[in-house]
């Protein structure tokens, strides 16, 4: 059987008000990105452009999924729920220190339309990158960036074993 194809709007992309608000600035607009990236190049989630509005034209919007063969249209909440870089030296290598980012996400997809709970996911990324004793952006950019693309491919292999397993009745 092919697999079902979907569409998913990215609704927003939140930190957890645990996550620091520098550590969150940082995270939250590489989240964001990589999120979008995701929903663009996933072979099973199509792009509904010129789509009626499915608040103001439900029946309108059922039939354009029905007839693109879409199985889900969603809108997708992502949260950060914990973010952190740390600094750690290391003692064989006395002008290396290991940069560490932690990242951890969730997934909310409710139904569009009718705004009903329609799956979650969650994903975590730990990246290890070894940099000089000072820090250069490229590296902290780079770090963040693979931590970010890492967690979102983790919460969307949980997102479609959801949306893969049957209704229960």
């Amino acid at each position: 059987a092919a697999a079902k194809k979907y569409h998913f709007d990215v609704a927003a992309v939140t930190a957890k008000p645990e996550v620091a608000p520098d550590v969150a600035a940082t995270a939250t607009p590489r989240v964001e990105a990589q999120v979008k990236k995701a929903f663009t190049s996933h072979p099973q989630l199509v792009a509904l452009d010129d789509a009626p509005d499915p608040k103001t034209h439900a029946d309108a919007y059922r039939k354009l999924l029905a007839s693109k063969g879409v199985t889900g249209a969603y809108l997708v909440s992502v949260e950060v729920t914990e973010a952190s870089e740390e600094l750690v030296p290391l003692p064989d290598k006395p002008n290396t220190q290991r940069l560490v980012i932690r990242l951890g996400l969730h997934m909310l997809g409710e139904n569009v339309p009718g705004r009903t709970m329609g799956f979650t996911g969650d994903g975590k990324a730990t990246i290890k990158q070894e940099v000089g004793l000072k820090v250069r952006d490229r590296d902290r950019t780079y770090t963040w960036d693979q931590a970010a693309e890492v967690a979102v491919a983790d919460a969307m292999k949980t997102v479609f074993v959801q949306l893969a397993a049957p209704k229960k009745p």
